[in-house]
């Protein structure tokens, strides 16, 4: 049961541009930021995603609570961007550890991790580093100087579709690559 809520409120927190695109006709700016705050609050009350999350979902407590008092559009504009920033420190971060966070994931699977294993995971974590450095440029440029539509478009689907795409060709190369290490 508590997958399936975490699940709900993941996908809910995902389809915050949408909700902004839409929800901006109908009600004022600090009700869609109270909304948010809500699903995070619930998140984050519900320890989802272990340790590393809870900074990023403090983070976007905090960020809410000054778009609902702003209570206006562009403080709505900037979550992605946040939240593009917050995973690339998370990731950056995890280049400083003994072991970065896709190496720790790989390592739920295949605990005997080869040494190329552990090569490639760190070059897979540089390259999610570059991905969410790009993504949030491009979404703090469509909150800036964007238009309302271009900022839903980038973030509510265009965004989607790249994190997608790289999921997808990390996944080919990881079975391309693991063919040639057996």
């Amino acid at each position: 049961m508590r997958v399936a809520i975490n699940g709900l409120i993941g996908l809910l927190t995902l389809a915050y541009p949408l909700a902004v695109y839409f929800g901006i006709q109908y009600v004022e700016p600090r009700m869609i930021a109270g909304i948010l705050l809500a699903l995070l609050a619930l998140r984050l009350a519900s320890r989802a995603g272990g340790q590393w999350m809870r900074p990023l979902l403090i983070i976007g407590m905090l960020y809410c609570g000054f778009a609902i008092w702003a209570n206006n559009l562009i403080s709505l504009r900037f979550y992605p961007a946040l939240v593009s920033a917050g995973m690339l420190l998370i990731f950056a971060w995890s280049l400083w550890s003994p072991q970065p966070l896709i190496e720790r994931l790989a390592r739920l699977q295949h605990p005997d991790l080869p040494p190329e294993g552990v090569v490639y995971t760190r070059r897979v974590t540089q390259v999610w580093c570059a991905f969410f450095a790009v993504n949030g440029l491009i979404a703090l440029a469509t909150a800036l100087w964007g238009s309302f539509e271009q900022w839903s478009l980038y973030n509510g689907l265009i965004s989607y579709l790249l994190t997608g795409a790289l999921l997808g060709g990390e996944y080919i190369v990881r079975l391309r690559t693991q063919k040639h290490v057996r």
